[in-house]
């Protein structure tokens, strides 16, 4: 596909919405579709000509609030009150970051804490992808590019939607507001998706998570209260136990000589969602990870005394750390660094400097 890079355009000019569509469902196609007008932009997100995602700018968080408050009334383990929590996670604070969509990390999150299902995920990114594309192919100026490489690469995919039929279906959708029973969220097309979208999602990558799982119990903590939902024939038991509002979702831990680096880290991560650990000696690191068993390691590779390398073949010997995320971060990245790197089973590379995206999408990329 053949596009201007925005800088190009002084002007907005004339477009057609359906000719871009038709330009991005090629089998060779894949990246993100970034559409800009006069009242915000349009971001489509296609892997192999197939719709993964799909948002617009200056309504990202509320036709994902209002969709689930549809799909609560068929989802039981959806609970009460998450709007607030995805909007102290999610939204809090990041308004004026450079986060790419944190509406689907919302959505990666919810599927780890077992509040929908993979595929109740993608029939909710298609719901969403249906709003998104009808504002969009009503657009009648604007500019536009596409970018080959786009935050979502190394996420979770929950669907692949083929464009043509969402187009069609955006088209009929006043017939839909006719008969509500044939709408996205109805209880025969919810089911309808989850069957089409079974073998999708046995393809894709399991969505791993840390969670509390104790034998037949989970345990999921939900503004300062631990619900432990008890496995039943009738699944409907729960116990509510009051928990220090303090409980921290994820352990992060950080190694590395420069204070100024476990500083940024720190104030990069969201409190509510994560604990972060510092430590500036490596050599007291390895005792201190070994208690304090965090979600995933952030080690820098230039330390004294122990380098990265030592201390991450270190860990991966000790039965505990053989699958625990370890993200190496360094300035370096030569091909011999980062060969090294995968020779000591690191799980990942982090380049310095790094924004808070950076930051937020490897360990999105580890921990989901």
């Amino acid at each position: 596909m053949k596009t201007l890079p925005i800088s190009r355009y002084r002007f907005f000019q004339k477009i057609q919405p359906l000719s871009l569509l038709k330009k991005i469902t090629g089998k060779t196609v894949t990246g993100c579709l970034q559409v800009f007008s006069a009242s915000g932009s349009w971001s489509i997100y296609i892997d192999e000509g197939k719709l993964i995602y799909a948002c617009y700018s200056e309504k990202m968080f509320e036709p994902l609030y209002r969709n689930l408050q549809r799909l609560s009334q068929q989802v039981s383990t959806l609970p009460r009150g998450i709007h607030e929590q995805l909007r102290a996670i999610f939204e809090t604070g990041i308004e004026n970051q450079a986060i790419p969509n944190p509406d689907y990390l919302a959505i990666c999150w919810l599927v780890d804490q077992k509040y929908i299902s993979p595929s109740q995920a993608a029939a909710l990114i298609e719901q969403l992808a249906l709003e998104v594309l009808e504002s969009f192919l009503r657009l009648e100026e604007g500019s536009y590019e596409f970018i080959p490489e786009s935050f979502l690469d190394d996420m979770p995919k929950f669907c692949h939607l083929n464009l043509r039929l969402l187009v069609e279906r955006c088209q009929t959708s006043r017939c839909d507001a006719a008969y509500p029973e044939t709408s996205p969220f109805s209880p025969a097309h919810l089911s309808e998706s989850l069957q089409t979208n079974q073998s999708q999602s046995q393809t894709q990558p399991a969505v791993k998570l840390p969670n509390l799982n104790k034998g037949n119990q989970s345990v999921t903590y939900s503004n300062g209260i631990l619900t432990e939902n008890i496995s039943t024939v009738d699944n409907s038991r729960q116990q509510t136990i009051p928990l220090p509002a303090e409980k921290k979702l994820y352990t992060i831990f950080c190694i590395d000589d420069s204070p100024t680096v476990l500083t940024s880290i720190k104030s990069f991560l969201d409190e509510q969602m994560f604990s972060v650990v510092g430590v500036t000696d490596s050599l007291q690191a390895l005792m201190k990870i070994i208690r304090t068993k965090p979600d995933l390691i952030l080690l820098d590779i230039s330390m004294p005394d122990l380098d990265g390398y030592e201390l991450c073949s270190l860990l991966r010997k000790h039965t505990y750390f053989k699958n625990t995320p370890v993200i190496m971060v360094s300035g370096k990245t030569s091909f011999v660094d980062r060969a090294k790197a995968r020779m000591v089973r690191a799980s990942g590379f982090l380049t310095k400097p790094f924004t808070q995206g950076d930051l937020l999408k490897v360990i999105f990329q580890h921990i989901v």
